[in-house]
């Protein structure tokens, strides 16, 4: 009897549903939008490469896929409370909020295209186009350095590394001869204080 009970509770167990694997990203976003910076540190080096390996494919230029992996990262640190653990896992919230920043960057290029193509119209109009959408970048730009130029001189190293090098914390922490957790603690500071001064200056 013994022996059938054994052998009955091995075929459960062997019937039984494997368990689910953990959301580790989506326990990062939770942990994130509670402000918790080193929690951000650990989602960065989680999810930056999926999230610019989609970009890429989508945008298909490595420069601009840089770009709106930045912007991607940036906002998930801004908007990370909007995401609601029991509509899907984290990493799925993630690409969804790359997918849509990169199809605009595609869409926005097009309609840019389509001006161009329209631009034999009135004399110059293509001109004038070109000249708006120059103002607003270099606007846009101007904004960026100038909250930059508010970071220490090892805040601004590790962020030029990271965003603007593409490498990871523990790629920079390794370039740098510095220990990764000292690294994460300059980029959380880095990036409270570029949000600050992002959200002062566009009001």
């Amino acid at each position: 009897m013994q022996r059938r009970r054994d052998g009955a509770g091995e075929a459960a167990a062997e019937a039984a549903p494997p368990a689910r694997p953990r959301d580790e990203v989506g326990t990062l976003l939770v942990r994130t939008a509670r402000g918790d910076e080193r929690a951000f540190g650990d989602l960065y080096d989680a999810v930056a490469p999926r999230v610019y390996g989609l970009c890429l494919r989508l945008v298909r230029d490595p420069a601009q896929a840089e770009e709106v992996c930045q912007e991607v990262l940036l906002e998930i640190w801004r908007t990370a409370a909007r995401y609601r653990p029991e509509r899907g896992s984290g990493l799925v919230w993630v690409l969804t909020v790359t997918h849509r920043r990169a199809v605009d960057r595609v869409r926005s290029a097009e309609a840019r295209r389509d001006r161009e193509r329209r631009a034999g119209g009135p004399p110059g109009g293509g001109v004038v186009d070109d000249v708006l959408d120059t103002v607003a970048a270099r606007l846009e730009y101007q904004r960026v350095r100038r909250c930059l130029g508010t970071l220490t001189a090892v805040q601004r190293q590790a962020i030029d590394l990271a965003y603007y090098g593409g490498r990871t914390y523990r790629e920079v922490a390794e370039s740098l001869d510095v220990a990764l957790p000292t690294v994460k603690s300059r980029m959380r500071d880095a990036l409270i204080r570029l949000r600050d001064c992002l959200e002062v200056s566009r009001r």
